[in-house]
């Protein structure tokens, strides 16, 4: 008679080396790479099966945006140690560079987006160099303070476009550039960030926050890592900026609006930190979450606030810590 034991799925995995690909198995692989997988296949299909919903397609650009800057917040928070609340600034100057590029400029879109994306991850990294030597909650307010500055800078100065904001920006090709340039980008800066804390210079970012005078005695500058892990974020957020320009077709004060700061923050909070997927997976949770309660008024922020309260006590770790310990957990019955 055969006797049967439980074991977990992952045992043969993690036995050869837990950052190795399993190939002797197509079960394995599929166990490896299904999450994945599932979640990349589901994201580019989305388009497709909202066809007939106009409006929920457009949410799932704007969702895409949200994702980018919880990306950056959480690759700063849980990897630098810099609780940044600027993902308002970075959409704003992407935004505002777009438009000056192509109306001002007369650059065709596909030239205005990668350089408001490029020149605006160096404005914004120059401008927040004084604020970081500062740290926690100190860093945190500073960065909170420069959307408003600049809200209020261009306000008062009646520049570029002032309350009006600059409009007749050229839109997007066709409406399939338009969903898949950011669901496309979006997976890709995943994948890269992925890779990146992992690589020696992200291990040298991520040492920047365990012991940031151990990097400095090896000879590294704190400064300049620090400087370098924000203009990767600024980056990713003013991508997300040049793009919502050209999709509205306008570029204005909204651009910096305090949406841009807290709902990626948390995104992270409910999603998981230090997962950078689990920042994606809260912005995918509370953008469309928001639109469902918009008839709800200011009401929904009750919601909003019952909502991070409940998982800040009861599921601190986030949706993505809890859901991976849970799929490694699986077992299967073998033959002793």
């Amino acid at each position: 008679m055969e006797t049967m034991r439980k074991e977990r799925i992952d045992r043969g995995v993690r036995v050869r080396a837990s950052g190795l690909y399993a190939i002797s198995s197509w079960r394995e692989m599929l166990y490896l790479m299904g999450p994945p997988l599932a979640l990349i296949i589901g994201v580019i299909l989305l388009p497709v099966i909202l066809e007939l919903a106009p409006y929920w397609k457009r949410v799932i650009n704007i969702m895409c945006v949200y994702a980018l800057l919880a990306l950056s917040f959480d690759f700063l928070a849980n990897y630098v140690g810099l609780v940044c609340l600027g993902g308002a600034f970075f959409v704003g100057v992407g935004g505002y560079l777009s438009a000056i590029f192509n109306v001002y400029l007369h650059f065709p879109v596909y030239l205005s987006i990668p350089l408001a994306t490029i020149c605006g991850a160096f404005i914004c990294t120059f401008l927040l160099m004084p604020c970081l030597p500062l740290r926690g909650v100190y860093f945190a307010i500073v960065t909170l303070m420069y959307p408003l500055l600049a809200t209020r800078v261009i306000e008062a100065l009646d520049i570029l476009g002032g309350t009006n904001g600059i409009t007749g920006l050229d839109s997007l090709p066709n409406e399939y550039v338009e969903h898949y340039a950011i669901i496309l980008m979006t997976l890709f800066f995943l994948y890269a960030m992925r890779r990146f804390v992992n690589q020696d210079v992200g291990l040298v970012i991520r040492g920047v926050k365990d012991n940031d005078q151990a990097v400095k005695a090896s000879g590294i500058s704190v400064t300049k890592m620090k400087a370098f892990a924000v203009c990767i974020a600024a980056f990713m957020g003013c991508f997300g900026g040049a793009y919502m320009s050209h999709m509205y077709m306008w570029s204005g004060l909204s651009m910096f609006a305090l949406d841009f700061s807290i709902i990626p923050m948390a995104s992270v909070v409910i999603g998981g930190g230090g997962t950078l997927l689990g920042a994606i997976i809260g912005s995918f949770i509370l953008v469309p979450l928001s639109e469902v309660l918009r008839n709800f008024g200011t009401f929904r922020i009750v919601i909003y606030c019952a909502l991070l309260t409940g998982f800040i006590v009861f599921k601190s770790e986030g949706i993505m810590v809890y859901a991976m310990r849970k799929y490694h957990q699986f077992e299967r019955w073998v033959k002793v």
